[in-house]
């Protein structure tokens, strides 16, 4: 058994080596993105039967028709965030899902808090990170439409799911200085980085993504 499972351990490792290769190749630069997507292991967070294909760069199905975002998409997100390595700060993650970005964003900011509208979903990330012990994670059900004004404002923002418009709501919960990206688009769907300045903001669109949409309320 413990045979069986070193075997594995040591795939999984190649893999995410591969992986990481493959976004170099794609394009990302940013090496603490890079160390971080290196230091989560991908294969624990989705399902048992999608175990081999974790580290393909592609989104995978999860609960509640959701999906684990592809990792060029995260490396991406997360570039754009900190270009010009710029810190993360204390950041929102709005859309947790299974809890592997949530992973992600702990090993970049000072303290992360993620949320997730859909229980089932949000109790399968908090078994999924468990074993990471990361202490400046905090994951939490909530409605992420309209941020999490108890803990606002935050340096960085980043979601997982596409609005049809910037929401006024999670600007309104930047910093001065602070970032948020986001897919946006009912149709086509692109990323969008939004720049606070004072009460100004600056908005640029990059890639076309797809991504669920993002809803209100809780489930």
């Amino acid at each position: 058994m413990n045979v069986r499972v070193s075997d594995t351990a040591a795939r999984a490792t190649r893999a995410r080596a591969h992986m990481i290769d493959r976004l170099r190749e794609q394009g990302i630069r940013d090496d603490a993105v890079l160390r971080a997507m290196q230091a989560v292991p991908r294969h624990l967070f989705v399902e048992e039967a999608l175990a081999t294909r974790a580290y393909e760069d592609t989104a995978l199905p999860l609960l509640r028709q959701q999906t684990i975002s592809q990792p060029f998409v995260v490396a991406r997100m997360l570039e754009l965030l900190r270009a010009g390595g710029r810190p993360l700060g204390k950041t929102l993650e709005v859309g947790a899902g299974c809890g592997y970005q949530s992973a992600i964003l702990a090993g970049l900011a000072t303290e992360v808090f993620a949320v997730e509208r859909i229980r089932q979903l949000l109790d399968r990330a908090k078994e999924n990170v468990r074993t990471l012990r990361l202490p400046n994670l905090r994951l939490k059900y909530a409605d992420g439409s309209i941020g999490l004004p108890e803990a606002a404002p935050f340096d960085s923002i980043i979601l997982a799911a596409a609005a049809g418009s910037v929401p006024q709501a999670l600007k309104d919960q930047l910093s001065d200085g602070g970032r948020l990206v986001l897919p946006v688009g009912a149709g086509e769907q692109r990323i969008v980085l939004v720049e606070r300045h004072g009460n100004s903001f600056r908005e640029s669109r990059y890639e076309g993504v797809r991504f669920v949409p993002l809803l209100a309320g809780t489930e």
